[in-house]
């Protein structure tokens, strides 16, 4: 088998949103939308995101442990830069640290089971 893609839940209600904000500020593409879901890929990527429109009420308790990650020279401003993004598009956001090194982003009514991660590219460099 052959990794192909993540799947995570967005709230409907935001749904468009956060494709906007994947697409625009992030540079996705829309590979395949059906009614209930999108997968998207950032070009140059060879991994996909799935995202499911999720009606669940409750939240993960411990969904900063699951994230969907991206590499940055500057990984704090670019997350204030989308939660400035946001919260003009009326989606409450917020961002947090996990080490000064790792940042999130969480925008708790529309990610159901995830937060939008960015670190310095250093943690990503596993010599394989």
């Amino acid at each position: 088998m052959q990794f192909n893609h993540v799947a995570n839940r967005l709230d409907p209600r935001h749904f468009e949103t956060i494709v906007e904000l994947l697409t625009t500020q992030l540079g996705f593409v829309i590979l395949r939308r059906t009614e209930r879901s999108i997968w998207l890929r950032q070009p140059g990527a060879n991994v996909d995101l799935q995202f499911s429109r999720s009606e669940t009420a409750n939240r993960d308790a411990d969904k900063l442990r699951s994230q969907v990650a991206f590499l940055s020279e500057t990984p704090e401003a670019a997350l204030q830069a989308l939660a400035a993004w946001l919260v003009a598009k009326g989606v409450a956001a917020s961002v947090g640290s996990y080490s000064p090194r790792e940042f999130y982003l969480d925008a708790p009514a529309a990610f159901v089971d995830f937060v939008i991660e960015a670190m310095l590219p250093e943690l990503a460099d596993y010599g394989v």
